[in-house]
């Protein structure tokens, strides 16, 4: 974090104590009542805003569409155990004469609240000065009378929690006071966490659902010892997938889209006494399938995807798991061609039932 961070953050006082004001004024939490900048629902979720008579956006959320989920985040694992979608951003937030009136309000309830008095009423205190009366500091200047002079000609920006965030430290990190940003202009470069399309990107695909994954095998559910068991996939499955997030408000349009297209299928059989074929259990994409549909008289042959069970499962079943590993990348506001992401994956399990004998005929 830039050495000037804490200064936005403490404005002479202790990095407590504004933490304290800036949780009474409910200014980063999602699900506060004057709901400041929503994260959006899911699947065909619209931006959301309040306005007042100039047409000022009160608020804006992120919107998702596509093969989104409807509530939280979609049903892909990403392949790589260190990447993950933002904790948390800054995106618009108020228009200066909502911004005003809602912060001027909140900062009286603040001054009342039982125990805003020493550090965490100094802050604030400072955080009044800040907005009203131009009190500034190092890269971060201040604003008269809440930049009202300038309502209409860009937005008050506020930080926003992912709420699919497990991590709690992180999800609260965007603690910096909420700052100006004139309309078509990019945000200050001293808060790096300010929305971007390549952040959209990573929640679109935090929020992505893809098809769960079908396998169909041959034998069905049953199968024999030491015979081959056909694995495959539907050309269904095979579709590119797509899903989009947007932010869309006065001064401020940037989106991003990610693509998930299928690129192998992963069998793992649910016992050691069993091998897959290929043997490393991975079924690349040949001619635009997965493996081939069994077919009458091959019983002998060797499926190019498939397993062999080496015993019995003595009654009960093996957990035969399935994960499809799709490609991703994505393209948005400014970017000129797709952009990788790490592959993301779909898991599914299916019971097996493998019994004692050598053939059978099929």
């Amino acid at each position: 974090m830039p050495v000037n961070g804490s200064q936005r953050r403490v404005l002479g006082t202790s990095t407590a104590a504004l933490t304290l004001a800036v949780s009474a004024l409910m200014l980063t939490a999602p699900n506060s009542a004057a709901e400041p900048v929503d994260y959006g629902k899911g699947g065909g979720t619209k931006e959301k805003g309040g306005s007042d008579e100039t047409g000022i956006y009160a608020a804006a959320r992120i919107q998702y569409s596509g093969a989104v989920a409807k509530g939280g985040s979609g049903n892909v694992a990403s392949s790589d155990v260190n990447w993950t979608p933002p904790p948390c951003w800054y995106a618009p937030y108020l228009g200066a004469k909502d911004f005003k009136k809602k912060m001027s309000k909140d900062i009286a309830s603040a001054k009342d609240a039982p125990g805003m008095t020493g550090h965490a009423g100094a802050a604030i205190g400072e955080m009044e000065r800040h907005y009203e009366d131009d009190y500034g500091w190092t890269d971060t200047p201040g604003y008269k009378d809440y930049n009202v002079e300038k309502d209409g000609e860009g937005m008050f920006w506020a930080g926003v929690e992912n709420p699919d965030e497990p991590d709690y430290l992180k999800r609260k990190s965007c603690t910096d006071l909420p700052f100006w940003v004139e309309n078509g202009e990019a945000p200050p470069p001293q808060y790096e966490e300010a929305i971007t399309p390549e952040m959209l990107a990573a929640l679109a695909y935090q929020h992505m659902e893809l098809p769960d994954t079908e396998v169909t095998l041959a034998p069905e559910a049953i199968t024999k010892v030491n015979l081959p068991t056909w694995a495959w996939l539907d050309d269904a499955a095979f579709d590119e997938v797509q899903a989009t997030a947007a932010i869309d408000v006065p001064g401020f349009n940037i989106e991003a889209t990610t693509t998930a297209t299928p690129k192998s299928l992963t069998l793992d059989p649910g016992t050691e006494d069993a091998t897959t074929i290929p043997a490393n259990g991975e079924c690349p994409i040949v001619d635009g399938r997965i493996g081939e549909p069994y077919a009458k008289g091959r019983a002998d042959e060797t499926p190019p995807c498939g397993i062999v069970y080496g015993r019995s499962s003595n009654g009960g079943t093996f957990p035969l798991k399935a994960s499809l590993t799709w490609e991703i990348s994505w393209t948005g506001t400014g970017q000129a061609g797709p952009v990788g992401l790490p592959d993301g994956t779909i898991e599914a399990v299916q019971d097996i039932t493998v019994q004692e004998a050598q053939a059978v005929n099929r």
